[in-house]
């Protein structure tokens, strides 16, 4: 092949037609493929998060899918002040522009009272140190209850009149009474006892004699 032959192609035309068209068909590919993906999801259109806190669960599914949305309940915590089975949060949030079929996650009210395991106070703290660790757990007090022993020293705890074991779990913020000592131990009420005793014998021989004096 000669250079003169090699460089014949430039006389033709179909050539450079060939070549004007490759970017004008790149261009367009380009365009059909943006439009493609705009359709495809949805770009552009978007449905406002509307408000379902506080809604019961099955009233906030039905407003979620009438604005095109799903909904799906994926975790659940306890609100003693709340109804079970409402909406405590939910993500994305109200007011938030999302895309139509967006899943919209709920987090609702649990109906049954979580168990907490009981703080080790019995035998083991003060009566102020526990008061202390039964109210940062979340538990309610009742007035104490107090036994003969070593004062405002804990020797159980009570539910509902019944001693509580040892770490056992009770429902949260249940009402619990502390057991605590009076500060007398069982001698001393013992003691006072006889001594009471024979205190009232001596004035009953007392009166007893006087009796028989006066008869004389």
């Amino acid at each position: 092949m000669t250079i003169k032959e090699f460089f014949s192609f430039r006389a033709n035309r179909f050539f450079w037609l060939n070549i004007l068209a490759m970017p004008v068909v790149l261009i367009i590919l380009v365009f059909v493929t943006l439009w493609w993906l705009d359709a495809y999801t949805h770009h552009g259109e978007g449905v406002i998060v509307p408000d379902v806190k506080h809604k019961p669960v099955a009233e906030a599914l039905r407003a979620l899918e009438a604005e095109g949305l799903q909904g799906a309940v994926t975790d659940s915590t306890y609100v003693k002040t709340l109804p079970a089975g409402c909406v405590l949060e939910y993500n994305p949030p109200m007011n938030q522009k999302v895309k139509k079929g967006r899943i919209i996650y709920l987090t609702v009210n649990t109906q049954n009272v979580p168990l907490m395991e009981l703080p080790d106070v019995a035998d083991n703290s003060s009566l102020r140190e526990a008061e202390a660790r039964l109210l940062a757990a979340g538990f309610k007090l009742m007035p104490n209850d107090t036994v003969p022993g070593e004062k405002d020293w804990v020797y159980g705890v009570k539910m509902d009149g019944r001693v509580l074991g040892q770490q056992e779990k009770v429902p949260q913020g249940a009402y619990l009474t502390i057991v605590v000592g009076d500060g007398l131990s069982h001698t001393e009420i013992e003691v006072d006892t006889l001594g009471m005793d024979s205190l009232g014998v001596h004035q009953e021989v007392e009166a007893t004699g006087a009796a028989d004096e006066s008869w004389f």
